[in-house]
């Protein structure tokens, strides 16, 4: 999530692969794929996500001290989790972990997944976060060989069975244009293994965002991907952390139609064949339940923002409305800012998940 959050851690058919590779070739909005079946290659079942799916961030870096994602799935009745963050061991290397952590390796969730998948759910892996795109550990920052970088991603997907991967790229990685070619480069290789094996894959970009929508620097890391052939699916804004001079008292629930309103302007001068619908269709929003990281108290994002923002994305055809974070959407900790575990808000267990859970479908 955005610079100023603090962290503890840091083919079913010849058919669709064709048109999955006609994609990547033309770099635009990938197609929704819910509506096609599971497929099965290599013995591993993908299942692709709902066309519109609420899957709030689930903070990895939290465990062993916090619910599994199948013991939180069945206290909140969400089915759909975004996973942060996979990172790099260590700066300067090409080898995945949770959190830059080696206690928990790539497999450390399966059972859990298992268990989620189980009850009619599953996951969605963030690569990055703050902590790894400011200390260099983001995977596509630390691994300087494109093609290394995308057998991580084909690792994660064969391993974790999953249909989409979130890149998560703010603080540094926004200006490491090294970095920014290589991801997008090994996203296009990617993409192209994937449709040669039938894998119904989505690239997801989670990127800062203002009123006034995409930063210049988040615009040029999906101008990136269009020059290097790499597709993406969804475009996601974090609603929260403005951060703006004499912004006075924000309401954030009409902030994340402005940023999301805007951006649409911007996708549609990067994915320039797309149509209105696709574009809002790409579109993605984030928020922070509660009192976000400023601390100043005037930019909180109460439960009718997130029914404002629900209604918005339903009546657009966002693809994915999500909140940072699953564990703080509760009202454990009055009045505090920021905080990992609870929104600081007056509020039951799982308001804003009771909310935003009608969005799937």
């Amino acid at each position: 999530m955005k610079q100023q959050l603090s962290f503890v851690a840091a083919a079913a058919s010849a058919c669709l692969t064709a048109a999955l590779l006609s994609v990547v070739a033309a770099a635009a909005p990938a197609a929704a794929t819910s509506a096609n079946a599971a497929v099965t290659a290599a013995g591993t079942t993908y299942t692709p996500l709902p066309e519109h799916v609420y899957a709030p961030y689930y903070e990895t870096y939290l465990a062993p001290n916090t619910p599994s994602i199948t013991a939180t799935a069945q206290a909140s009745g969400v089915k759909y989790y975004t996973l942060a963050f996979l990172q790099a061991t260590k700066k300067g290397s090409c080898t995945l972990d949770w959190n830059s952590t080696s206690s928990m390796p790539l497999d450390y969730y399966d059972a859990d997944i298992a268990s989620l998948r189980a009850m009619g759910g599953d996951v969605i892996p963030s690569f990055g976060g703050y902590s790894a795109d400011h200390g260099g550990t983001e995977i596509a920052d630390s691994c300087t060989n494109a093609s290394q970088i995308a057998a991580d991603y084909e690792q994660v997907i064969t391993t974790l069975g999953v249909t989409r991967l979130d890149m998560d790229v703010e603080s540094n990685s926004l200006n490491n244009t090294a970095g920014i070619a290589r991801r997008n480069q090994a996203i296009a290789m990617t993409e192209s293994w994937a449709a040669a094996n039938g894998i119904p894959l989505q690239i997801q970009y989670t990127l800062p965002a203002e009123q006034y929508g995409l930063d210049p620097d988040g615009e040029s890391v999906l101008q990136n991907a269009v020059t290097n052939s790499a597709a993406v699916t969804s475009v996601n804004l974090m609603a929260f952390d403005y951060y703006i001079s004499g912004e006075g008292t924000v309401n954030m629930g009409q902030a994340a139609i402005n940023s999301a309103t805007n951006a649409h302007t911007q996708l549609a001068s990067i994915f320039t064949s797309a149509s209105s619908a696709q574009l809002w269709n790409m579109e993605a929003i984030t928020l922070m339940p509660g009192i976000d990281d400023k601390k100043s108290g005037n930019e909180v994002t109460y439960l009718g923002d997130a029914q404002t923002v629900l209604a918005f994305g339903q009546a657009n055809g966002l693809n994915l409305l999500t909140i940072w974070a699953i564990q703080r959407d509760n009202g454990g900790c009055p009045r505090t800012a920021g905080s990992n575990t609870c929104s600081g808000v007056t509020q039951n267990s799982w308001d804003f998940s009771n909310t935003l859970t009608a969005f799937t479908g």
